[in-house]
């Protein structure tokens, strides 16, 4: 079988649950953000190409997308979307009890909007005066249009978004802030994660505590017990696991002497420290925890430690030091997912906390369409004191998107290529 971690309902729904996961955490960021700003979200989709489901809360329709590659959080002023709109269009307006308008029909009145006006645009500013003037039987007339009115046509309604509801309308800081969310949001996540492996599983202690001891080794001859608190070591006061592993760790084939708590009584033993490879071992491990600090601080460590060695991984590609051969892509990764799910769901989560920091640094690389590459432009508009031009800025994200799918493209190669030599 070419996919022997795939056999499983289970391996498929962990695959689809962790990725659906980080996906949704990483565009909830986003959102979250972008809504905190007053930014007008129009779509929170989670996959992309055509719609399978959606939903409209709010202001809000929440999709789920066929291709299961990403997500997206469509915010106002993205896109073209008000482009329908022109002069000299015929249009109708409906208008609430105040006068303000409401609804801008391109099709035609349906007939039932009472007080609804007919006529042909002359101009109108749909950002900032909020206003449409209209050519009626050869009068021209102003209408004030409220803030949240809709454009319809052909049954599809679509919210007008003022200038300080759209993306391009907030500061640089909001937008900052509503962009680096989606990353930021990832290793918030595998911070959680880490701190709910500990919370059901236990972590390594930080204190001096004998955990396992390996039967016939220095400790257990010595008579030393698991839960036995180190105080000293020859005299030395020990006060956390790291010291005495470095006190140890330095004794190769020496007799140390122990002093221990063991429950309300102190006991002193001699252990003769084992010499592995000129490394001092006495044949434990330190005790699990389940203390909520501990737990806290694991975490903490553990997104750190993992953070900075995918740092160093990258930092090997740039420096050819590692080549796109020996990078995986969505078909190794899913692979990957899939065994680890197999064993158990501690290395799951395990997993999904160092996929999720993965993807959160991905994106922060300053890349054309990632999110450091958006960022690196908002940098620019903070040094030059004004934005880079639109349509210049489009061009360089559509290109570095295209360049981003051939590179998924070469790696989803290299995995095909390990898949079938396995």
């Amino acid at each position: 079988m070419p996919f022997p971690n795939l056999d499983s309902v289970e391996s498929i729904l962990a695959i689809v649950i962790v990725f659906g996961v980080l996906v949704f955490v990483h565009e909830l960021g986003h959102f979250l953000l972008a809504k905190r700003a007053g930014i007008l979200c129009r779509e929170f989709a989670l996959g992309m190409g055509p719609k399978i489901f959606s939903v409209k809360r709010g202001e809000t329709e929440y999709t789920l997308r066929l291709l299961p590659i990403g997500g997206m959080v469509r915010m106002a002023g993205e896109d073209p979307e008000l482009d329908i709109l022109k002069p000299h269009m015929e249009v109708t307006l409906v208008r609430d009890a105040v006068g303000k308008v409401t609804r801008i029909l391109l099709d035609g009145p349906s007939g039932d909007e009472r007080g609804a006006v007919t006529g042909t645009i002359v101009r109108f500013d749909l950002e900032q005066a909020l206003s449409i003037v209209l050519d009626t039987e050869g009068e021209q007339r102003t209408f004030s249009v409220h803030p949240q009115a809709h454009l319809v046509k052909d049954g599809y309604e679509v919210q007008i978004a003022p200038l300080n509801r759209q993306f391009k309308g907030k500061t640089i800081m909001q937008r900052f802030w509503a962009i680096f969310a989606g990353p930021a949001a990832n290793f918030l996540l595998a911070f959680v994660l880490f701190i709910v492996i500990g919370l059901a599983y236990g972590v390594p202690s930080n204190g001096p505590i004998l955990g396992d001891i390996l039967p016939n080794g220095p400790a257990a001859k010595a008579g030393l017990q698991a839960g036995d608190k180190v105080i000293s070591i020859q005299g030395q006061p020990v006060s956390t696991w790291k010291e005495l592993v470095e006190i140890v760790g330095k004794s190769p084939d020496k007799d140390l002497g122990f002093v221990v708590l063991r429950g309300n009584q102190q006991i002193s033993a001699k252990v003769h420290v084992f010499n592995e490879k000129n490394v001092g071992k006495i044949m434990v491990t330190n005790a699990i925890t389940y203390a909520p600090g501990e737990v806290l601080q694991y975490g903490a460590n553990q997104t750190y430690e993992f953070t900075a060695m995918i740092l160093k991984s990258l930092g090997m590609l740039f420096t050819g030091t590692v080549g796109l051969k020996d990078l995986s892509g969505p078909v190794g990764i899913f692979k990957m997912t899939g065994e680890f799910a197999q064993q158990g769901l501690a290395i799951l989560m395990k997993w999904a906390a160092v996929l999720s920091i993965n993807l959160g640094l991905f994106n922060l690389l300053p890349l054309p369409a990632l999110d450091g590459g958006r960022l690196a432009f908002l940098v620019a508009e903070a040094l030059r004191g004004r934005p880079v031009d639109p349509h210049k800025e489009g061009m360089v994200h559509f290109l570095g998107f295209a360049l981003l799918m051939l590179l998924i493209l070469v790696v989803t190669w290299n995995d095909l290529q390990r898949l079938f030599t396995e």
